[in-house]
């Protein structure tokens, strides 16, 4: 399948967050009923959750109806600065007063497996599923490293994690320290309403470069392939005339 996705360049982090900040609020007022969202790590992240946070405040927009999952965690505590959980926690969910029967956060401090298990049975139990038992949420967040990876799906990840058909799997030896991680997998990926990513700061133009090729070998560039459409939020502005192929 070939890559079809949107882009649209701001002139820095902050306006590609404030940007992304109200059109996801502006969907989420849209949701009729349940609205789930898996939210990812890395620097951008905070500075898209206080972004958020503030709208939200600022326009009295509701996220009630909202229930937060993730696309990956690090296998810490979730007081451990590595939690994407605390991230989210600090910037986002905190202030915002979000409900705990609304949060579904990855359990990076159990054991690896259990967590797996624990978290594709609360997946599956919330969200509706597709004909293939693949659980179909209406938006995923993720960010971009510079090697290409999203979420903790790494270049040349092992088979059981590339084949996996369950909605987590457990990474060990990442690349990217810490080497233990829990994330979702390529299906859920594919199956989501929404994919936005956030691409922001020097060092990921290669990767995004990579992604967007038509032959991309990054894992993005697989997460591309297998959907009807992406959009892109990015501040690296050299991208702004580049189309889907």
């Amino acid at each position: 399948m070939s890559s079809i996705f949107e882009i649209r360049c701001f002139p820095d982090d902050q306006a590609l967050c404030a940007a992304a900040a109200r059109d996801w609020l502006t969907l989420v007022q849209k949701s009729s009923g349940l609205h789930t969202a898996a939210l990812s790590g890395g620097r951008i992240a905070k500075t898209f959750f206080a972004a958020v946070a503030d709208l939200a405040k600022a326009s009295g927009a509701t996220l009630a109806n909202v229930h937060f999952f993730w696309s990956d965690e690090r296998c810490v505590e979730p007081t451990d600065p590595e939690s994407n959980f605390r991230l989210a926690w600090e910037n986002l969910l905190r202030p915002l007063g979000i409900a705990p029967d609304k949060i579904h956060r990855l359990k990076g401090e159990s054991l690896p497996s259990a967590a797996v298990s624990e978290a594709s049975h609360d997946i599956r139990r919330v969200v509706p599923l597709d004909g293939a038992g693949v659980p179909v949420l209406e938006m995923i967040f993720l960010g971009l490293g510079e090697n290409g990876h999203i979420a903790s799906l790494m270049p040349e990840a092992p088979p059981e994690v590339l084949e996996s058909r369950e909605p987590y799997a457990h990474v060990s030896h990442s690349p990217k320290p810490p080497p233990d991680r829990l994330t979702m997998t390529y299906p859920v990926l594919a199956a989501a309403e929404n994919v936005w990513a956030l691409v922001a700061g020097a060092g990921k133009e290669e990767a995004l470069r990579d992604s967007l090729r038509a032959d991309g070998t990054t894992p993005f560039a697989r997460v591309l392939r297998s959907r009807r459409q992406t959009l892109i939020y990015t501040d690296l502005n050299e991208f702004a005339t580049v189309r889907s192929k």
